[in-house]
C-alpha cells in the first residue's frame, strides 16, 4: 500500500513539474516581443487661406476718421479686386473705435483724437492667387492704406482640412514600415516574428515643409504630414 502510494506522489510531482515547465516556458515565450515605430510622411498643399487685412485711420474727429477709414476700405478693395479676388470672399470681421481723450487720466494731447481699427478677412481656396496677392500687399501702402499689426501677426495663414481622407493610408504606410523592421529585427535575433501584441496609431502632426527659425507651418501653403506609429510583435 504505501508503494502505491508513493508512486502516487511521484506521478504527480512528475506530472506537476512538467505542467510548472510548460508554464514557464509559455511566460518567456509571451514575454518575448519587440517594440518598433513605423513613420509616414505626405506633402500636402493648404486647401485655406484666411487673410486679416487689419489697417487704422486717425482723426481729430470722428468724422475725419470715418472718412479716412472709408477710403482705406474702398482702396482694399479695389486692391483685391485687381487681384482677382471676389468681393464675397471678403468680410468685415473686426472694427473699434478708441476717443483718446475718453480717459481723462490719460495725459494724451495728440491731435488725432479719434483711431479707428478695422479687420477685412479675405478667406478663400485659391491658395495660388492669395499667395500672389500677399505679395503685392505694398500697394496698399503707396496708396495710403495704414496696415496694423497690433492684434496679430500679419499675411495669411494657410490651414489644411484633408487630413481625415489621408489618414488610412498614412496609418497603413506606417503599419508596413513598423513590420519591415520588426521582421529585420527577428531575422537578426534568429528568431520568428509572432503576431501583434500592441500597437499605438500615434498622434498626426501636420508641420511646415520648410523648418526653419521663425516660421510657423501655417504661414506656408506647403506642408509635410507626419505619424509615428507604435508597435509590439511578438517573437516566437
Amino acid at each position: 500500500m504505501k508503494v502505491v502510494s508513493a508512486l502516487i506522489i511521484g506521478l504527480c510531482a512528475i506530472f506537476a513539474a512538467s505542467l510548472l515547465s510548460e508554464g514557464l516556458m509559455g511566460l518567456r515565450t509571451a514575454d518575448r516581443y519587440v517594440t518598433v515605430k513605423g513613420v509616414a510622411e505626405r506633402e500636402v498643399q493648404a486647401d485655406l487661406a484666411l487673410w486679416p487685412i487689419r489697417f487704422v485711420a486717425t482723426g481729430s474727429t470722428l468724422d475725419e476718421a470715418q472718412n479716412k477709414t472709408r477710403s482705406s476700405r474702398e482702396a482694399i478693395m479695389a486692391f483685391l479686386k485687381l487681384q482677382a479676388i471676389e468681393e464675397s470672399s471678403v468680410e468685415l470681421q473686426w472694427l473699434d473705435v478708441t476717443d483718446t481723450r475718453a480717459n481723462p487720466y490719460s495725459g494724451n494731447n495728440n491731435e488725432q483724437q479719434y483711431i479707428i481699427n478695422q479687420t477685412l478677412m479675405v478667406r478663400s481656396t485659391d491658395i495660388d492667387r492669395i499667395r500672389q496677392a500677399a505679395q503685392n500687399v505694398s500697394e496698399l501702402v503707396d496708396s495710403g492704406v495704414v496696415l496694423s499689426s497690433d492684434y496679430g501677426p500679419g499675411g495669411p495663414t494657410y490651414l489644411f482640412s484633408g487630413l481625415n481622407d489621408i489618414k488610412p493610408q498614412m496609418i497603413a504606410e506606417a503599419t508596413v514600415a513598423a513590420r519591415e523592421s520588426a521582421q529585420q529585427f527577428a531575422r537578426d535575433a534568429d528568431a520568428e516574428l509572432g503576431g501583434l501584441r500592441r500597437a499605438n496609431q500615434g498622434i498626426f502632426q501636420i508641420l511646415a515643409r520648410d523648418q526653419a527659425p521663425g516660421v510657423s507651418e501655417q504661414q506656408q501653403p506647403l506642408k509635410t504630414v507626419r505619424v509615428v506609429s507604435t508597435f509590439d510583435y511578438y517573437l516566437e
